[in-house]
């Protein structure tokens, strides 16, 4: 009886020895699980904005060429008509089709801007995905690590902390992403 008095005090005295170290480690994670999911987030957000000034571009690109359509017709008009006033119908031609060159140039830029805006979204959507991956393997070592407080088996420990680095290192590969 003695015996296995001593082989508990033993077992309860090991477990204790865990107990805080498999905490703390819980903690951490539950930490790096809080700072993973607002990364994400934060990047998420931005993709929506960058998407939402990219949509605008496009619109604006859009009215733009539109503009220049209608003048190229009011000057291809302008040049099939015979009119009375020549002179004056010329010079409203040249300044349509001054207003078509300028619409060409400021359609370019626009198309560029938006093009732009895309690749940065792009790049934040790959953020977004790189901090919500090391966000789900941090929650996963959170679980695995929580399973030694009731299995007692040190190897859950060990898996959660190595599950745990892979997650952080994931999320901090987003970081690396322009």
């Amino acid at each position: 009886m003695h015996e296995i008095m001593e082989a508990h005090e033993a077992r309860s005295l090991e477990d204790s020895r865990l107990t805080l170290p498999v905490a703390v480690t819980l903690s951490i994670l539950a930490v790096l699980v809080a700072i993973a999911t607002l990364l994400g987030h934060r990047a998420s957000t931005e993709e929506i904005i960058l998407q939402t000034k990219a949509t605008d571009q496009w619109a604006l690109f859009q009215a733009k060429n539109i503009r220049l359509h209608e003048m190229q017709g009011f000057a291809d008009l302008l040049g099939t008509l015979s009119p009375v006033d020549k002179e004056k119908t010329e010079a409203l031609r040249e300044k349509y089709l001054k207003e078509t060159g300028r619409y060409e140039q400021e359609k370019d830029e626009v198309s560029e801007q938006a093009k732009e805006l895309e690749k940065e979204r792009e790049s934040s959507s790959r953020r977004a995905d790189r901090y919500e991956a090391g966000e789900a393997i941090l929650q996963i070592a959170l679980i695995i690590c929580s399973l030694t407080l009731l299995t007692k088996k040190r190897i859950f420990w060990l898996f959660g902390i190595a599950l745990g680095l892979i997650g952080l290192g994931t999320t901090l590969s987003g970081f690396l992403i322009h």
